[in-house]
C-alpha cells in the first residue's frame, strides 16, 4: 500500500455518521432497491441481524455498507461510495476489508442482470473482489407493498456454497430481509 494513502476504516454506522450516510443511500439506490429511509435509520439503531458501517478514510466519510449477519453466511444489502470519492480504489479496499473481517463465512450480495454496461462493470468489480455470479435465477422481493419483484442475480465469495445452498440463502433473504413469510 502507498504510504501516502490514508487508512480506510469500517466503523459502526452510528448517529454521527447516519446524517452523511442517509443522503448517499437515497442517491445511490433507486427507490425500488431500498427500504424507506426512516425505516432504514430505525434498523440501524438495533436489529437482530442487521449492521451498518460507515466507510471512512482519514476520518472523512466516504461511503456506507449494510449487512445482515446470519449463522451460515453474511448478506451485503447496500454498498456505496460517495461519487466524488470513487475511482481511488476506496470501494475495492473497503470490500476487501469487509470480506476479511467476515472470514470464514461466505458473503452474498445481489446485482443487476448483466444486460447493461454499468451492470457488467459492477459485476466485474465484485468478481475482482472474490465474488462469483451464481447460476440460478433470482427475484428480489419488493421493499414496498404493491411493487413488483426485481429480476436480479446473487453473487457469493464461495461459489460452491452459494450454488449448493442457493435455496436456503434465498429463503433466508426473503424471510429475514424482505419480510416474506
Amino acid at each position: 500500500m502507498d504510504l501516502s494513502t490514508p487508512p480506510l476504516s469500517l466503523l459502526p454506522l452510528s448517529p454521527e455518521w447516519t446524517g452523511q450516510a442517509a443522503p448517499l443511500y437515497e442517491q445511490a439506490f433507486p427507490l425500488a432497491e431500498r427500504r424507506p429511509t426512516d425505516v432504514w435509520t430505525q434498523m440501524l439503531g438495533g436489529h437482530r441481524y442487521f449492521s451498518g458501517y460507515a466507510i471512512a478514510e482519514g476520518g472523512d466519510f466516504c461511503g456506507l455498507l449494510t449487512a445482515w449477519h446470519f449463522e451460515t453466511f453474511v448478506y451485503v444489502e447496500h454498498f456505496a461510495i460517495l461519487p466524488e470519492k470513487r475511482n481511488g480504489k476506496k470501494g475495492a479496499r473497503a470490500l476487501a476489508q469487509f470480506v476479511a473481517l467476515q472470514s470464514p463465512l461466505p458473503i452474498v450480495l445481489e446485482v443487476e442482470e448483466p444486460t447493461e454496461e454499468m451492470a457488467r462493470r459492477r459485476i466485474g468489480f465484485y468478481e475482482r473482489g472474490g465474488f462469483s455470479l451464481l447460476t440460478p435465477p433470482y427475484l428480489q422481493p419488493p421493499y414496498r407493498a404493491g411493487e413488483a419483484f426485481l429480476p436480479l442475480r446473487l453473487m457469493c465469495t464461495d461459489a460452491g456454497f452459494g450454488e449448493k445452498h442457493f435455496h436456503e440463502i434465498k429463503d433466508t433473504l426473503y424471510r429475514e430481509v424482505y419480510g416474506q413469510r
